[in-house]
């Protein structure tokens, strides 16, 4: 397990300000009816260093535990712009102002410290190139970074 990358962290933080969590939780459970849909049910260690846990239960949109390398980042962009381009039947709202709003590593550095005082394992070298790893990024390119590695600890066998 490592701590999750700037992009990722920050991806996460627009995650739960977007209020994503209450349409999509990201908690399998070890029923053969979720494992059978999403993938292997959800184990304690793949959230070591989530602040806060998001596993909810609301399911309005699908579960995203192993959304992870699932579908491309450009499907995830045109998801994020528009949902019902590629799920017709969709009721999620559309995001389109992620595309255009530089990614904040404004904190970046004061945050990775505090999570370190934490327990995270961050490193001087991963936290003096936070700001670099968040230039030229979107908010967009955040959260699908945070998607993209959503359940890529468990090798599914889906």
């Amino acid at each position: 397990m490592k701590p999750y990358p700037p992009l990722q962290l920050v991806g996460r933080d627009i995650y739960v300000r977007e209020g994503c969590y209450n349409c999509h939780s990201q908690m399998i459970r070890p029923f053969r009816a979720e494992t059978e849909r999403y993938g292997h049910y959800s184990v304690a260690g793949e959230f070591v260093y989530d602040r806060p846990f998001l596993w909810g239960s609301k399911r309005t949109g699908p579960d995203l535990a192993r959304v992870g390398g699932r579908y491309g980042d450009e499907w995830h962009r045109i998801h994020l712009n528009n949902p019902r381009d590629v799920v017709p039947e969709s009721n999620m709202p559309a995001y389109p102002w992620l595309a255009k709003t530089p990614a904040d590593a404004t904190d970046i550095e004061r945050k990775l410290q505090v999570l370190r005082s934490l327990g995270h394992p961050y490193s001087d070298a991963d936290i003096q190139g936070a700001k670099a790893a968040l230039a030229g990024k979107t908010e967009q390119d955040a959260l699908i970074a945070y998607l993209q590695g959503l359940g890529t600890v468990i090798k599914s066998k889906r």
